[in-house]
């Protein structure tokens, strides 16, 4: 089955690891991101936002359940959704990447192509650039001037 896609990047002059520090804690979310409630249902292996930690976030009157899948500290994170988005097979993948700047953050996601995917894609494309804008401005709050986030589809 074709699979539907959204992305949105940004550039940073945080470093990678201040970068890390807020996109591992899902609790950190509601501070900088578009969510309004974000906590952790179960701690994962290693650490609370480790491989296999669920984490729930909402946003408006949707609650999302995510598990985490791959963490690769502090370049990348991979997540699928267990439930509350009507989607089936998403997986969403954020890098950060080391710059002679700061960082450059990477933020996307592929999901099975349905009528309601498309739905979804529709919401997340203002959701995406959003999200990397809040890390990124979160992240350079401690000095630098923030980067810029643009959204891909």
């Amino acid at each position: 089955m074709t699979q539907l896609h959204v992305e949105a990047e940004g550039r940073a002059s945080a470093a990678p690891e201040v970068l890390w520090a807020l996109l591992a804690d899902a609790e950190s979310y509601c501070r900088w991101g578009p969510w309004s409630m974000a906590c952790y249902e179960s701690k994962g292996d290693e650490s609370a936002g480790g491989v296999g930690a669920v984490r729930r976030l909402k946003l408006g009157r949707t609650t999302v359940v995510e598990r985490v899948e791959e963490v690769d500290p502090p370049r990348r994170l991979v997540y699928c959704v267990v439930k509350g988005m009507p989607v089936r097979n998403y997986r969403a993948e954020v890098s950060i990447t080391p710059t002679a700047e700061g960082a450059r953050v990477h933020w996307s996601a592929t999901w099975d192509r349905t009528l309601v995917g498309r739905l979804v894609q529709r919401q997340l494309r203002s959701l995406y650039p959003q999200a990397v804008q809040g890390l990124i401005s979160a992240a350079e709050a401690r000095g630098a001037a923030p980067g810029v986030a643009t959204s891909h589809i």
